[in-house]
């Protein structure tokens, strides 16, 4: 591999500044273009100025005398609505039953302690929790509930209060 003496190199062969490229004169073809679209326009308004059609620009000129002297006959109700307005309206309000208490469930875990953590957290939303223990075909499980609620309402009131407290993932369901 070669060796570069850049110490002894001298200061003549470095790459001079670039001067920024000369300004190019308008091309012709735009100017020529321009004066043409200028000229066509201004020969189509005088154009549509010489042929206009004396008895319209007279008309669109004085509106008032063109909606005077034609009468527009205003539409009459259709039938239906008469027939409408005479009937009587029978409201019966229904009341709607209540299918019983709710609870709400945030959470089932195989250690008592997991069940103690979430525990808290609802605890510091202000809601009270209570750990139910239950046995099954899969083992032990302890399950975080909060309730019973007497309307569905109510514990979605908790289930928000408990979402702005970033404890997600519970579930109401009918207490059995």
């Amino acid at each position: 591999m070669a060796q570069h003496d850049f110490i002894n190199k001298k200061p003549g062969n470095r790459k001079s500044k670039k001067q920024p490229p000369k300004k190019k004169p308008l091309p012709i073809l735009l100017i020529i273009l321009a004066v043409l679209l200028v000229g066509g326009f201004s020969f189509g308004l005088w154009y549509v100025k010489k042929n206009a059609d004396p008895k319209l620009v007279e008309q669109q000129a004085n509106p008032t005398k063109a909606k005077s002297e034609s009468k527009i006959a205003k539409p009459r109700p259709p039938e239906f609505i008469k027939e409408i307005k005479e009937q009587e309206i029978q409201v019966t309000i229904k009341k709607l039953e209540q299918k019983g208490p709710y609870v709400m469930q945030c959470g089932s875990f195989k250690t008592k302690s997991q069940a103690e953590t979430l525990k808290a957290k609802i605890a510091f939303a202000g809601l009270i929790a209570e750990i139910k223990k239950s046995t099954g075909s899969n083992g032990v499980w302890y399950k975080v509930r909060l309730g019973p609620y007497k309307t569905k309402r109510l514990a979605e009131s908790d289930k928000n209060k408990l979402k702005r407290s970033k404890v997600t993932g519970c579930g109401i369901w009918l207490w059995t």
